[in-house]
């Protein structure tokens, strides 16, 4: 069994506690947060160990990896400290904010062997799994163009700070808590932009943040990006994320529900004729071994301690792959404020 420590009881913290607790090589054995409020009753009904300070946790629990979900801006110490002790760690995204830490943090894992993470669960998802296999496998011939897009209703009236997600120096604003999402799956399905060729960073609502990003991108192969996301769009009911990737061969729009494919007559692979083809989620997606909010919550799940039982220290969604995003981030940042 996997000894496994929570650092960070909120609403991520308790989703991952909910799935890994029903996993059959898991032991969740200690939890981790500065309110004592959850800590409690979790320790009162499951009899699980708390603690209020991770290092406490980390040096007595005898663990074998943590999972840590706590505000962005502490991503790192924690991390660090568990990852020095020779520990495997999941972290909620983004991985750092500042991308020299996210780099810090790739290169600790690599020296020390451990298992890493980073909780970019698009990744997991059947549609997306599939443009970026058929992406890979040339359906669409040479990529032009790639643009990712992601809108909710998160932030709909003025507010001036009542969350870390809504200060800045904490790890909140779209761009961190919403773009990261949307860069990251770009990511995944093309690979990274050499540049981000224009940047805006608009506050709609909020005072310390940015409610909107936007961004155009241009790639090695000289195709182009853009980037668009919106919190603060109360036309959607949640969060909703789509990319779609257009090339001389044809062209994939895929979402949460679908995707779908255009292929040029002569282009056909596999099952895909010219023309328009539709798959849905409920023929593209894995099952899953315990269901809670979407498969792609368990499957990210199921992945980090496959990895960790055969002690893969460089699988998918790696702290190098989230430093690549997290990159990315900081120069749309940049190039929002100098323009260039």
């Amino acid at each position: 069994m996997i000894r496994a420590g929570l650092i960070g009881v909120g609403k991520m913290g308790i989703s991952h506690y909910a799935i890994l607790g029903a996993h059959p090589d898991v032991q969740m054995s200690a939890i981790c947060d500065s309110s004592t409020y959850v800590t409690s009753a979790l320790r009162k009904h499951t009899g699980i160990e708390a603690f209020k300070d991770y290092k406490k946790m980390i040096e007595s629990a005898k663990l074998d990896c943590v999972f840590v979900a706590t505000p962005s801006a502490s991503h790192f110490e924690a991390a660090s400290y568990a990852m020095e002790r020779g520990l495997h760690v999941f972290v909620e995204k983004p991985l750092c904010l500042d991308p020299k830490d996210s780099r810090r943090l790739a290169d600790i894992a690599q020296e020390k062997g451990c298992t890493n993470q980073v909780g970019y669960h698009n990744r997991f998802i059947g549609t997306f799994r599939e443009t970026e296999r058929l992406v890979k496998a040339g359906a669409l011939g040479e990529i032009h163009h790639v643009s990712g897009t992601a809108f909710g209703p998160v932030v709909t009236r003025p507010k001036s700070g009542s969350t870390w997600r809504s200060k800045k120096s904490e790890g909140g604003g779209c761009l961190h808590d919403y773009a990261s999402h949307v860069v990251d799956l770009m990511n995944f399905v093309v690979g990274p932009p050499e540049q981000v060729l224009a940047a805006q960073l608009r506050s709609i609502y909020s005072q310390d943040v940015e409610d909107a990003v936007y961004a155009l991108f241009r790639y090695p192969s000289g195709a182009t990006g853009l980037l668009e996301t919106n919190w603060s769009d109360e036309t959607y009911r949640k969060m909703s994320t789509t990319i779609v990737v257009s090339g001389t061969n044809g062209k994939i729009i895929a979402d949460r529900q679908e995707c779908k494919v255009y292929l040029r007559a002569g282009a056909e692979l596999e099952a895909y004729p010219a023309g328009w083809t539709v798959r849905y989620i409920t023929d593209l997606q894995a099952p899953v071994a315990f269901y809670l909010r979407g498969e792609e919550y368990s499957a990210q799940l199921e992945a980090f301690v496959a990895a960790i039982l055969r002690r893969d220290s460089k699988h998918e969604n790696s702290f190098a792959s989230a430093f690549e995003t997290d990159r990315i981030i900081d120069i749309i940042m940049k190039t929002s404020q100098t323009g260039s």
